[in-house]
């Protein structure tokens, strides 16, 4: 392939369909879920969401990355190092499901959500099945099969969504109409009633969410059965022990990250004092990070597909050189996706209920923030690549304790807007301290000028729109002037395209002599 970036591009691209059209799902169940829901029980999800994506990374051992090491490694049979991925994760997360369904009262009891034993339990069966399918996801990835991926990732999502939509819509009638038909209220009705009561409430609460998301997981499973019949089971215990040397490392490194991301949503109960319930706190800011989820896309998606991409070329001569130009080209898309979403946002924005819309006001300090995620993946490739995993432990809880203290000082008083800066505040700390540590131990001759010059290039295009719209389309909405709100997006997308010439100047142009000579 003459533009190894092709490769790169073409891969994210396939796996961005599942990403994609997850995102996009969950992005339009936000008015589903926020018309259906209470607010409290909105942040009931968003909690245990929270919960679920801390814990899945602690079953996983870190052993996706592992495989991804040791598979190319020479002399090592790559059957061998899934075979024992996928036997220790099993392990793993069958006993961590029997932990859950035997201490499922106490723990719901614990956590405020007494006679909710049953969604404790969900949430076991997901992280069971989830850590499972993530070594088999892990080897599609490795083995190139990112349209195979891709559909198995949206039969998940679609799984998903037709439980929700079942569950709310069909089943919640349907015990309306029993109720009715009994003459009893519909909380009274019993799984003699309806079958599907012994699982679930009569009355649409987090609970359906869970319920259906535990669903896609066990399907998900399912689908995997083909490959799990004809997967040869070998299990090397020295090949294992290497492997959870190297990974257990990145899991802990891991661990303080997922938890950096998903800490402020857990603080909420503790700090905030933005309103009565804090769940309404947290269900607008979830609000405001949803529409900040376009960003977050292209950091996963680029993730998928780069994350192999990175270990295959790390043997390949001017390897370092690709990995500095892969920057630049992130760096300078993330500016287009920013762009794209503050310029746009009169629009988006209509997305969210009225009650949510005030946490429109964190999308651009969200925004960076994620951008700053994806940069910071990038530049912590070197301890990946070099064997030095231990190192991604500290610079992970500098960041942690960075998210704690704004969160624990400000949250009170600032509620959501702490959490938001939060996020960037703790995703600069790392960045810094990753390229300053990768500068000495594995250095890749990043090209900062042109890293920089992106974001002086996105700065002036925002601040130039930012003083267009303050001049000529002040107090300009849908509802006083769509004929004034066409031009303000007209002017914006003016903008936009005078991005792109400046970002193709700025990297693809300085950078083509260098892409056509790699093979």
């Amino acid at each position: 392939m003459a533009n190894p970036l092709k490769q790169l591009a073409g891969e994210t691209a396939l796996y961005g369909l599942s990403t994609i059209l997850a995102r996009v799902i969950n992005f339009l169940f936000v008015p589903f879920y926020t018309r259906l829901l209470t607010t409290e029980s909105y942040g009931v999800v968003t909690e245990f969401m929270a919960y679920i994506a801390v814990l899945q990374v602690v079953l996983v051992l870190g052993l996706e990355t592992g495989c991804f090491r040791f598979a190319n490694r020479q002399g090592t049979d790559p059957a061998k190092v899934y075979s024992d991925a996928l036997g220790i994760v099993t392990v793993v997360s069958l006993l961590f499901l029997a932990f859950t369904v035997v201490f499922a009262g106490d723990i719901s009891d614990v956590l405020g959500y007494h006679g909710y034993q049953s969604c404790i339990m969900y949430v076991g069966g997901i992280l069971a099945c989830d850590s499972i399918t993530a070594i088999l996801f892990a080897k599609l990835r490795q083995e190139h099969k990112a349209l195979k991926f891709a559909v198995l990732k949206t039969v998940k999502i679609l799984t998903e969504t037709g439980a929700n939509i079942a569950l709310f819509f069909g089943f919640a009638a349907l015990c309306r109409k029993t109720a009715e038909a009994s003459g009893v209220p519909a909380s009274d009705l019993t799984s003699s009633d309806i079958w599907l009561l012994s699982f679930i409430s009569p009355e649409p609460d987090f609970s359906y969410v869970i319920f259906a998301i535990l669903i896609s997981c066990v399907v998900c499973l399912l689908l995997f059965v083909p490959d799990l019949v004809k997967f040869r089971f070998v299990f090397d215990r020295k090949l294992a022990r290497q492997m959870l040397a190297y990974s257990l490392p990145l899991m802990i490194a891991a661990l303080p990250g997922i938890i950096n991301d998903f800490l402020d949503r857990i603080l909420f109960r503790f700090f905030d004092t933005g309103s009565d319930v804090w769940q309404s706190s947290l269900g607008i800011f979830q609000a405001g990070v949803k529409i900040s989820v376009i960003m977050s896309l292209f950091v996963q998606m680029f993730r998928f597909a780069a994350e192999p991409f990175f270990f295959q070329r790390a043997a390949d001569r001017n390897s370092k050189e690709l990995y500095a130009v892969v920057m630049e080209y992130f760096a300078a898309f993330c500016g287009l996706i920013f762009l794209c979403v503050i310029l746009y946002i009169d629009v988006i924005s209509l997305i969210l209920g009225r009650d949510f819309r005030e946490g429109i006001s964190i999308v651009p300090i969200m925004l960076l923030s994620y951008m700053m995620l994806g940069m910071l993946f990038n530049v912590s490739m070197w301890y990946k690549l070099s064997g030095k995993t231990g190192v991604a432990i500290y610079i992970t809880l500098a960041g942690l304790l960075v998210t704690a203290v704004i969160n624990v000082v400000f949250m009170p008083r600032f509620s959501y807007y702490a959490a938001a800066w939060g996020h960037l505040a703790s995703y600069v700390v790392m960045f810094v301290i990753s390229v300053l540590l990768g500068n000495r131990y594995y250095p890749i001759p990043y090209n900062w000028k042109r890293i920089i010059s992106v974001f002086l290039i996105m700065g002036i295009i925002y601040g130039a729109a930012h003083l267009a719209d303050s001049v000529f389309f002040s107090g300009v909405t849908f509802s006083t002037s769509v004929s004034g709100m066409i031009c303000k997006l007209a002017v914006n997308t003016v903008f936009i395209l005078i991005y792109l010439a400046a970002a193709y100047f700025a990297v693809h142009k300085k950078n083509r002599v260098f892409l056509s000579g790699q093979q």
